[in-house]
């Protein structure tokens, strides 16, 4: 499984490849979780409706996959490839957590 540190995420950004453009920031965790905190520019699909809502997401664009941690991201990226999908796939390493520490 590929995967991509907060900082390196951060550069990119910064780089100017931005979430919606030069690819798709996908938060897989709860809308309880998400009204808390998440990352600009991110797309919402829970983790238990990310296979049967699979074509919101575009395959020719790179799937960076983020939840609190880096389970439920890496959970739904092994979900997405059993049920076919066949964009490229990174799990954001530490999720928002990460994320929010590399601030």
């Amino acid at each position: 499984m590929h995967t991509v540190t907060a900082a390196q995420l951060r550069e990119r950004i910064a780089a100017g490849e931005l979430p919606g453009r030069a690819f798709t920031l996908l938060d897989v965790r709860e809308p309880h979780e998400v009204e808390l905190e998440a990352i600009d520019g991110s797309v919402h699909i829970p983790l238990a409706q990310v296979v049967e809502r699979r074509g919101e997401l575009d395959p020719s664009r790179e799937l960076i996959v983020y939840c609190a941690g880096g389970i439920r991201s890496a959970r739904a990226i092994a979900a997405l490839e059993d049920a076919g999908y066949v964009g490229p796939m990174t799990n954001l390493e530490g999720g928002i957590k990460a994320w929010a520490a590399s601030a």
